[in-house]
């Protein structure tokens, strides 16, 4: 397991930062454990919970700053434009997904770091690649900007790894859900909204077809994939910066009626809009074999018992009027 010290996350605000943040500092001590954000707000448990400090990725001296002001040794690179924001602003995106990146990697090159941890998406997929069980190694030809930053993201990522031995690590995340963070901006956030839908008013409008199918993945399975991986032997990983993490696949269809087992009179209609395009380019399920077999990852949800504990939660915070956090 590689020596980590001093953790930054940048991007920590977003829907996976957030809860990876709070997951990290339990696990390496809060006063370890540094919380980057730019834009939006942190939460008051972000604040309370640990270190704070406002920054940009694309300023490369103001990042090299942080990471001397804190001490640090690893970096966890979460910040980045997502794929509906991405098509919407598209300089915005390669600016912030490929300078960002580059500005982290040089830094943590020049600083000699212990590990820095890129995470990918099934984003960087296209319409050429097989889209049944996704193979590992396979056509990489997205048509989204935000899928081009994430291929150009994993190349520039591994050769890091080969030129320089810096230890750079990477997982395609498929569509994450969470009954914590709300989504930013992405493809699959119709699979957070209905839920949230469902509970406060009974209905959803879904900006894909029913019969869309997408990998997923429950929000405690992609914290505990992440820092499986980041805590791996290096030794033992054939693969660095684009390992393909799966957990579930459905379609929109099969996920309202998993609902409507729990709130029968829930109601789901389908008005696909530009987001459908970028939904039929992903794969609809991921073979990762190699996941599996290089740092022993494997899934504890389904799409069961991911809809029971969600609509749990977010019943529960309903209740109190703080469904919205």
């Amino acid at each position: 397991m590689p020596d980590i010290k001093k953790i930054l996350v940048t991007g920590a605000v977003g829907q996976i930062g957030s809860e990876l943040t709070l997951a990290l500092r339990e696990k390496y001590g809060a006063d370890n454990v540094v919380a980057m954000w730019r834009k939006t707000e942190p939460s008051e448990v972000l604040k309370e919970s640990g270190p704070l400090v406002k920054g940009d990725v694309v300023d490369a001296n103001a990042f090299a700053g942080v990471c001397d002001e804190y001490d640090i040794d690893t970096v966890v690179h979460m910040a980045a434009i997502l794929s509906a924001t991405g098509e919407q602003n598209p300089m915005l995106c390669w600016d912030v997904n490929m300078n960002g990146t580059i500005n982290v990697l040089e830094v943590a090159r020049e600083r000699e770091m212990t590990q820095v941890l890129i995470p990918s998406s099934i984003a960087a997929f296209g319409p050429e690649t097989p889209r049944v069980n996704t193979p590992q190694e396979t056509v990489l030809k997205p048509r989204t900007m935000y899928g081009i930053t994430k291929v150009a993201g994993e190349l520039v990522s591994d050769y890091y790894f080969y030129k320089y031995g810096l230890d750079v690590r990477g997982l395609r995340y498929p569509g994450i859900i969470s009954a914590e963070t709300l989504p930013g901006g992405g493809t699959t956030d119709y699979a957070v909204e209905i839920y949230y839908k469902a509970v406060e008013e009974g209905k959803y409008n879904c900006f894909v077809r029913e019969d869309t199918v997408l990998p997923m993945m429950y929000m405690p399975d992609c914290l505990k994939a992440t820092m499986d991986l980041m805590e791996a032997d290096v030794a033992k990983l054939k693969h660095h910066s684009d390992f393909n993490v799966g957990s579930m696949s459905f379609s929109a269809g099969e996920l309202a009626a998993a609902i409507k087992k729990h709130i029968p009179e829930f109601e789901c209609t389908y008005e696909p809009d530009f987001r459908q395009a970028i939904a039929d380019s992903w794969p609809q399920s991921i073979d990762d074999g190699a996941a599996r077999e290089e740092w022993g990852w494997a899934p504890a949800y389904d799409l069961d018992s991911m809809t029971k504990d969600m609509l749990e939660k977010l019943e529960a915070r309903h209740k109190e009027g703080k469904l919205y956090g």
